[in-house]
Formats: C-alpha cells, sequence, structure tokens
C-alpha cells in the first residue's frame, strides 16, 4: 500500500487497528448502522489470517480445519467496501497528524482510529523461555507450532490452570503427550472459582490423566545439551520446592498483558494497570482515538479478560460514530462454559465480596458435582453462584443476579439434583451417596 499518497476517499476514515474477535464484531455493529457508506473503513490485521474465534482455538490444535474458526462471511469484507490489510500491524500512531504506520511502512491517515489491538501472552521472566520446545498458546500460528512439535514429545508442561492453561493442556492431552498443569495459584481458575470448587475441577481433570501442581511457581525452563526444552524447574528442591518435571514442551498460558505499546508510544493516558485508559464512551485521552477489548482500561482500571465485554464495548464505539448516544457503564463478568468436557460457571459475585453474605452450597464429590449460591445477608437476594460438574442452573440463577429479582423462598432449590426440591437442612442420608448439602450465614467479607 505504501505512503497514504492517493486521493482521500470524500467520505470520512475510520481506521481499526486490530484484527481479532472484538475487531470484527465491531465491523459487524459498524455495518449494521451504516458506518461503512458514511466512512471508509480500513482495517489493520496483525496476523495473516482474517479474524478467526479465538474461544475455539483448540479446535484447532486437535486438528480442526482454520476455516471453520473464521468470523464472518468470506466476502464480508469486499461486500461492504472494507479494506482488511493482513499481515500490517500498527507500530505507530501520530496524534497530530492523525496518522498510522504500519510495520510495512504505509502511513494511513484517520479522522477516527479504533484501538482492538487485545493482548498478548504473559511469559515470566525466568531463564530458559528461549528455548526451542517453547510456545506461548494466543493465535492460529501458535497452535500449528505446538501441533508439529507435538509429533516427537512424549511430556509437556503447560504453565497457567486458567481457561486457556487447562484447553491447551487437554489439546496436547488429545494428541498424546502426557501433560502436567503447573498453577501459581492455590488452585485451578482461580478467578472464577473458589477453594472447592477448584478442588472439584482439579479432581474431574486428574481424572483425565492430566497431572496438576498448584501453589508452585516456575524458576527455570530446564534445557538439553543442544538447546531444546527438558522441563521445567520449581527453585531449589532441597528448600522444599516441588521436584523438577521432566518435558519436551512447555506451553506458557499463565495471563495475559494489554497491548498498549503504541498507546504509550503516542502519549495516551494509560490505565493504573496497564492498557488504554478509556471513559464510559470508550474515548481514549484523544477524543479522535476510541478503545475496545482487552487493551481498553474502563475508567482508568478496569480491563476485561473476556471476549462480552469487548463485544459490548464495540457495539457502544459503533453506536456512537453513528451519531448515537450509547454509554459503558461496565460489564458481567459471569461465564459459563464447558472445560475439557466438564460444565464451569461463574456468575456475579461468586466469592462474596458483599458484606455479611451468606452462602448455600451443594457438595457431591462422587458425582464431581460442586454448586454454591451466594445470598445477600438477609437472603433476599442471589448475588452470585459457582457451578462445577452440572451447570444446568446457570440460566435461572443469572436472570436473579442480573435482574436483581427477589431470592424464591427456598433458593436452595435451584442448586439441588433434579426432582430433589428439598429446603436446607436435610440429613445425609436423604441425599445420592456423598453428597452434602449445607448452608454457611454470615460470612463476612474476605472471610472464604
Amino acid at each position: 500500500m505504501g505512503a497514504d499518497h492517493t486521493t482521500r476517499d470524500p467520505r470520512r476514515r475510520l481506521v481499526v487497528a486490530g484484527n481479532g474477535m472484538v475487531g470484527h464484531h465491531f465491523l459487524d455493529a459498524a455495518v449494521e448502522r451504516g458506518l461503512h457508506r458514511s466512512h471508509e473503513i480500513v482495517v489493520l490485521g496483525e496476523e495473516s489470517h482474517p479474524a478467526y474465534d479465538r474461544v475455539h482455538l483448540t479446535t484447532a490444535l486437535e486438528g480442526a480445519d482454520h476455516d471453520a474458526l473464521r468470523l464472518g462471511d468470506p466476502d464480508f469484507h469486499e461486500s461492504h467496501g472494507v479494506r482488511l490489510l493482513t499481515g500490517r500491524r500498527a507500530e505507530r500512531i501520530d496524534v497530530d497528524g492523525r496518522t498510522v504506520t504500519t510495520c510495512s511502512g504505509d502511513v494511513i491517515a484517520y479522522d477516527h482510529l479504533v484501538l482492538a489491538t487485545g493482548s498478548a501472552p504473559f511469559v515470566p521472566p525466568i531463564p530458559g523461555t528461549d528455548l526451542a520446545g517453547v510456545f506461548v498458546y494466543r493465535t492460529l500460528d501458535d497452535v500449528e507450532a505446538i501441533r508439529s512439535w507435538a509429533r516427537q514429545c512424549e511430556r509437556g508442561v503447560v504453565i497457567g490452570g486458567g481457561l486457556l492453561g487447562l484447553e491447551a493442556a487437554g489439546a496436547l492431552r488429545a494428541l498424546g503427550v502426557h501433560t502436567t498443569v503447573v498453577e501459581l495459584a492455590e488452585r485451578l481458575m482461580a478467578v472464577q472459582l473458589d477453594a472447592q470448587g477448584g478442588r472439584a475441577l482439579r479432581r474431574h481433570i486428574e481424572a483425565m490423566g492430566i497431572d496438576v501442581l498448584t501453589g508452585v511457581a516456575a524458576s527455570e525452563v530446564v534445557a538439553t545439551h543442544d538447546g531444546r526444552v527438558a522441563g521445567v524447574a520449581f527453585g531449589d528442591p532441597d528448600d522444599g520446592a516441588a521436584a523438577p518435571v521432566p518435558a519436551d514442551a512447555v506451553v506458557f498460558a499463565a495471563g495475559i498483558r494489554p497491548r498498549d505499546e503504541l498507546a504509550r508510544a503516542a502519549g495516551l493516558a494509560l490505565g493504573e494497570r496497564g492498557g488504554v485508559a478509556v471513559d464510559d464512551t470508550l474515548l481514549t485521552s484523544d477524543p479522535h482515538i476510541s478503545a475496545i477489548g482487552e487493551v481498553a482500561a474502563h475508567r482508568g482500571g478496569r480491563s476485561y479478560g473476556l471476549v462480552s465485554p469487548g463485544y459490548q464495548q464495540a457495539e457502544v464505539v459503533a453506536e456512537r460514530l453513528a451519531g448515537g448516544t450509547a454509554t459503558f457503564a461496565g460489564a458481567d463478568t459471569s461465564t459459563k462454559l464447558k472445560l475439557l468436557g466438564v460444565d464451569v460457571a461463574s456468575i456475579g459475585d461468586a466469592f462474596a465480596h458483599a458484606e455479611a453474605a451468606e452462602e448455600v452450597v451443594y457438595s457431591d464429590p462422587v458425582a464431581g458435582v460442586y454448586k454454591k449460591l451466594v445470598l445477600s445477608g438477609d437472603g433476599t437476594r442471589i448475588l452470585g453462584a459457582v457451578l462445577v460438574g452440572d451447570a444446568s442452573a446457570y440460566g435461572s440463577v443469572l436472570q436473579y443476579v442480573r435482574n436483581d429479582i427477589a431470592a424464591p423462598e427456598h433458593p436452595e432449590r435451584l442448586i439441588l439434583p433434579a426432582g430433589d426440591g428439598a429446603p436446607v437442612g436435610l440429613t445425609p442420608g436423604d441425599l445420592p451417596d456423598g453428597a452434602t448439602v449445607c448452608s454457611c450465614h454470615n460470612v463476612t467479607k474476605g472471610a472464604i
């Protein structure tokens, strides 16, 4: 494309930096509102692939065709006059001249710029992360590299026990690689699950033949004499550290960091913990630049690591560019997923952060089911929930939480097995083998 010296389209130019799931959803929202007719839209995609479903990236590791993950119709951009430039990472913003320079040297002028650059995998600063056989788990190219390497592997280690880490572990296992998951926190999926929920999930994961180490931090990726991965170390075993784990491959899926380097270099205001600071209109400190998705730090602080809030943000920016007055006041981070065949859900205030909250818990370790409701101190409102092994109550509980509906007379019936319908206070003999139901009252903030 080169420098942007061609005659400008008389329409205003809208440039989108980033072609991930949120960036693509913004295009859908923009087209729905007719912005492709009022604006010349240019999209800068860092990867060589058009936008794809990153949430289901594991299916590609298991062998699914890349086209099955593609978002939107193949002719979407052409049919709506949108210029998609793949392999063109945005490298510099000139806020005074309102231009974006790409890695190919293109200088593209804009009237409004939408930053949808997402996030990058976090790799801890430990020795050995540059060895052959070390990978991150973020893109289709990462997946193909892992698939190719896994053909010669017997053992693998995944650093990170969150959603992506567990999915990567399951995919390695499906490729015939004996896998160990290493998690710094004391439980798996520590952001979504409480201690009991984490234990229930761990039992499921270990039953699949995946080893789990929690509460440990990798100190080094150990090398063979020829510079390949040999394993992962956790410090000196003589000092109580876990013994090293042998591995032919190591995959880092230990969290993400906002891709805010463009904004940082351009002098835009940043969030307290990184990301591009945005207000309720998703505008940055520059009125000609918006930010959406994982790169956006809402009200200077909150960055969301889920795709749904990013979609909401994309809708708001598209609506405002179309002349509307939509705002983003924050997003519900409730989530439901099937992880390695196990239903897992987290809703609202799953950790009882509210003062004087109460818990109602149903646990059946034999069936691998754990369910918890968090109630207001007076029991009149459902504040949140954790569901592991059976998330059939997700939809009902979510409606109570989102709509602030008064709790039913017997809220425990929402999480009891189908057909039970009995109140809390049952004796163990009334329940399935191994199951327990308890009500834990007056759980104060921070006590869980």
